[in-house]
Parts: C-alpha cells; sequence; structure tokens
C-alpha cells in the first residue's frame, strides 16, 4: 500500500507524531508505536498490518523493523480497534470515604490503577466503582467515567469522583482554577536544603524515554510546594515532607522532587528505589483533599491516614 492510499490523513487531529529519541534507536518499530500511541504491543501490530504507521512518509509493513534516531513517526489512531467500555467488577473492594448524590470520595490502596487504559483493560478502581454507583458510566468520558483527577497506581490516599455530568463539570472547572487543595505525604531521600518551598518547573515527555516525564523547557507549567515535617538520619538521611499541588501533572511531585535530588523513596521510575530502605512503592500519600461541594457550594473537607505500608517504612526511619 502506497502513503497516498494508505489510512493516514496528515491533516486529522488523530495522527501523533514523534521523533524517535536516542533512547529508542535501534528499537522495533511496534515497540516504539506500542510506547508512543499508549496502547498494548497487540494493538500496535493492528495499527501497522491498517497501515496506520509511517515512518518518515513511509508506510511501515513490518513492527519488526527498527527505528533510528531522529526519525518521524506518524500513527493514525483512528485506526485502532475499538475499545471496548469499561464494565463494573463488584468483586474489587472499593474503600468509600464519602458519598452524596453529587459525587463520591474513595481512599485509594495501592496497586490499583484508576481507569482501564493500555496494559489495564479491567480491575480498575473505575471497574470497582461501576458496580457500587452505575450511573457514573454516562459520566465525563466514557472510558474513564466519573473521573476527574487521578491518582498512580502506586499512590495510596484520597480522591474524588462525580455521580452526576453537572458535578463532573463543577468538579473539572475547580481543578482547572486550582481552587481544590490537594496535600500529600512524601517520604524522600535526603534532607532538603530549606524546611519549606515551592518548586517551579514545566513538565512534558521525557525525549529520552516517552514513557517518563520531565522538566522540560516547553512543558506545561507546573508547580509544588513542600514543608518538610521531619528529617531522618538513619538507615540513611531522608525526609517527611508535606507537599501540596497548585497544578496537577501527570507524575508531578515525583518528579519535582527526584529534580531536586531527592526522590521519593520506593520510586523506581525516577531513581528512588534503593535496597538500603526498601519499599513496596513510591512511598506517596493523598492524605487530604478540600473542596467547593459542586451543587451545595459547602466546604469538603477530607484527611486519610497513611495506610499500614507507609507507616512500615517509617518506623524504620529515626
Amino acid at each position: 500500500m502506497t502513503p497516498e492510499n494508505s489510512g493516514i490523513d496528515d491533516g486529522g487531529s488523530s495522527v501523533v507524531r514523534e521523533t524517535v529519541p536516542s533512547a529508542l534507536a535501534g528499537q522495533r518499530i511496534d515497540r516504539i508505536v506500542s510506547i508512543v500511541a499508549d496502547v498494548p504491543r497487540a494493538a500496535a501490530a493492528s495499527l501497522i498490518e491498517a497501515a496506520a504507521v509511517r515512518i518518515d512518509g513511509e508506510v511501515v509493513v513490518a513492527g519488526k523493523v527498527k527505528a533510528h534516531e531522529g526519525q518521524t513517526l506518524a500513527v493514525d489512531l483512528s485506526l485502532l480497534p475499538r475499545k471496548q467500555l469499561p464494565v463494573a467488577e463488584p468483586e474489587i473492594a472499593l474503600e468509600l470515604v464519602y458519598s452524596d448524590d453529587d459525587l463520591i470520595v474513595l481512599n485509594k490502596q495501592a496497586g490499583i490503577v484508576v481507569h482501564p487504559g493500555a496494559g489495564n483493560p479491567t480491575g480498575t478502581l473505575v471497574n470497582a466503582a461501576l458496580a457500587r454507583f452505575p450511573e457514573i458510566a454516562g459520566v465525563g468520558d466514557p472510558f474513564r467515567p466519573g473521573v476527574v483527577h487521578r491518582l498512580d497506581a502506586g499512590t495510596t490516599g484520597l480522591m474524588m469522583m462525580a455521580r452526576t455530568q453537572k458535578s463532573y463539570a463543577a468538579l473539572v472547572d475547580a481543578l482547572s482554577r486550582r481552587v481544590v487543595s490537594r496535600r500529600y505525604l512524601a517520604l524522600v531521600w535526603g534532607h532538603m536544603s530549606a524546611v519549606s518551598g515551592v518548586i517551579d518547573a514545566p513538565l512534558g515527555r521525557d525525549q529520552r524515554d516517552p514513557t517518563k516525564m520531565a522538566v522540560v523547557a516547553d512543558g506545561k507549567v507546573a508547580r509544588t510546594n513542600y514543608e518538610v515535617k521531619q528529617a531522618f538520619n538513619l538507615p540513611v538521611p531522608c525526609s517527611l515532607l508535606e507537599c501540596g499541588l497548585e497544578t496537577g501533572r501527570t507524575h508531578q511531585i515525583r518528579v519535582h522532587l527526584a529534580t531536586l535530588g531527592h526522590s521519593v523513596v520506593g520510586d523506581s521510575i525516577y531513581g528512588g528505589a534503593r535496597s538500603v530502605l526498601s519499599s513496596p512503592r513510591p512511598m506517596l500519600h493523598a492524605m487530604s483533599l478540600s473542596f467547593d461541594h459542586p451543587v451545595s457550594r459547602k466546604q469538603m473537607s477530607f484527611d486519610a491516614a497513611p495506610p499500614a505500608d507507609f507507616a512500615e517504612v517509617l518506623k524504620k526511619c529515626s
């Protein structure tokens, strides 16, 4: 199939373009497509079979072809196999903190993904919430219904979901206006140079590894404030911080702290996994959540103590 009659329309908004970074040079194109399009390898193979992938303008005919640094990859996501809407899974535990006719506040456990996506089609918090609150199926994005903000899979703590479209719109607006207070506990390596501060550094995809985020000059505005709650010297220097999100970017707290040289303990993605103080996951917990109720406008405030695994790691510090 030639580029002219392939499935890619270069003027379409469904086309994702990326320049192959050095970190992915020499990799199979089907793997790169999987990373860039955030889809499973099987879906990447389907895109290639559908002539939906080009490298430097030429249609890719085999996923095993290897890419070179600097080549331009174009992927037409409109030719992805149609995704299945999430279904209710009542067997998944859901720790409910608060609910009314308009919203839900949950205490997320470690290891559970918030909504279905590449590699996690089921078993998510959304699947659990649909079993308890089936009406959220029609709220917001149908593939992540009710979700107004997310926590990483390894992060625990408080998050809210909307039960009606009116509440969804109001809560998303409140987040965009930065009038929702979200506070986190983070255990990090080392001692901070100041007892409190603000990290103001734009975030975007890491050019060397698109699966990660990084501080980049042309990234989105991102601000994190922090305060040292306790400093430890044993078994190694580390600090317990309270962090606040002034914006809500992907991996924001983790990347900002890692950029300062203070990675979150247990964070294997951003340099925080070390055997001297082992941890089952990144030691990051959403401890408090405050916002105006989307309908009544009443001030809502919730707190959640760190889970047992967080407390166990803290016990090792003195």
